[in-house]
C-alpha cells in the first residue's frame, strides 16, 4: 500500500499535528477502545447464540 517515503511524511505529519507528548495518550485511548469494541463484540455474539436456541412450550 504505502512504500518508503509516503509513510514517513505521514509520520510526520501526525507528530505535528497532535504533537510528541500527546501520542502516548491518543494510543492508549485507540488501545482502550479496541479492547471495548471486542468485549462488545464478543458480548452481542453470546447475546445472539442464547437468542437462537429453542425455548421449550409452556402450555
Amino acid at each position: 500500500m504505502f512504500n518508503g517515503p509516503e509513510i514517513w511524511i505521514i509520520v510526520l505529519l501526525v507528530v505535528v499535528l497532535f504533537g510528541g507528548s500527546r501520542l502516548p495518550k491518543i494510543a492508549r485511548n485507540l488501545g482502550k477502545a479496541q479492547s471495548e469494541l471486542k468485549k462488545g463484540l464478543a458480548e452481542g455474539l453470546s447475546d445472539s447464540q442464547k437468542d437462537q436456541t429453542p425455548k421449550p412450550d409452556t402450555k
